[in-house]
């Protein structure tokens, strides 16, 4: 005493309504690209690396030109710093000969003090 629709006979799966599969649409395939849009590519790529460089080597002259005129300046510095030099040790000299005179005469002057 069953109280489905289905007769007894066949199976309860086979009174199921069955399922449409829909297939999954695939991706379409990216078209291969040709070689002279692969070559052009590659030129226009290069040709933005070459504007890129000739910026760089611009800034790197300006950069060297910069530093040659720091470098002449330092060098000027210390041929300025090498010439007061000289200058201070001639009066040092000059002072050190004083005193050494000076150390004689008060010898001279005041013998046994010390």
């Amino acid at each position: 005493m069953s109280s489905s629709n289905a007769p007894e006979s066949e199976p309860v799966e086979a009174g199921l309504p069955t399922a449409e599969i829909i297939p999954f649409p695939s991706r379409p395939r990216p078209a291969e690209p040709r070689p002279e849009d692969r070559l052009s590519r590659a030129l226009a790529s290069l040709n933005a690396a070459l504007a890129e460089q000739r910026v760089a080597v611009a800034a790197w002259r300006e950069a060297l030109g910069e530093l040659k005129e720091t470098t002449a300046g330092l060098g000027e510095s210390l041929q300025r710093y090498r010439t007061n030099l000289g200058s201070l040790s001639g009066s040092v000299s000059e002072l050190q000969l004083k005193a050494q005179s000076l150390e004689q005469w008060a010898d001279s002057v005041a013998p046994g003090v010390t």
